[in-house]
């Protein structure tokens, strides 16, 4: 592809990414019944998930060998941690590790051990293969930074993102692509 074809299906993935970055996967409306409850979750893990794919194909063009520099748009890199952070904290932090879970009705205080001992392992295929893609974006993002300089602020943020982890629970995947991350950022 020529370079202002793959910059036009940058901008087309951005407009993708855009459309799952800020939808909350963790619904509870008291009034929807429970089959009405699953469709709309259904239909929102569905714009997540096509989101994810949107932020990894970006992350693998940009680090696909003897890119010109037009292909590291500034906009889709932010946009891809934006999706990744908000996501990380708002879908993944939750369903791994009890401690990152709101109560919706405002239970009692539980200490973070017995949130951890009430806790179940059992987790929805469809965000175990969330978490997979976040693993993989994470990973991406390590390798962008070996290739190309980004901002303070962009920077700021990657490494907000690439500490975090190490917080959380149940999610030694992530740590490990988290510690490339970091280590990609320290080098700077």
């Amino acid at each position: 592809l020529s370079t202002d074809k793959t910059v036009k299906v940058l901008n087309i993935l951005e407009k993708n990414i855009q459309d799952g970055s800020k939808l909350s996967t963790l619904l509870n409306h008291n009034n929807d019944t429970e089959d009405e409850e699953r469709l709309w979750r259904d239909l929102i893990m569905e714009r997540v998930t096509k989101s994810a794919d949107a932020c990894l194909a970006a992350i693998n063009i940009m680090t696909s060998p003897n890119m010109p520099k037009a292909v590291y748009i500034e906009d889709v890199i932010e946009r891809v941690i934006q999706y990744t952070k908000f996501h990380l904290q708002n879908t993944l932090y939750p369903q791994y590790d009890p401690v990152y879970r709101v109560d919706p009705h405002g239970g009692g205080l539980l200490s973070s051990k017995a949130k951890r001992a009430k806790c179940s392992t059992h987790k929805q295929r469809v965000i175990v293969m969330l978490y997979n893609k976040v693993c993989d974006i994470v990973r991406s993002l390590s390798e962008l930074l070996e290739i190309q300089l980004l901002t303070d602020t962009t920077i700021l943020q990657v490494s907000s993102m690439g500490i975090t982890p190490f917080f959380v629970e149940n999610v030694s995947e992530l740590q490990l692509c988290a510690i490339k991350l970091v280590t990609a950022v320290s080098t700077f």
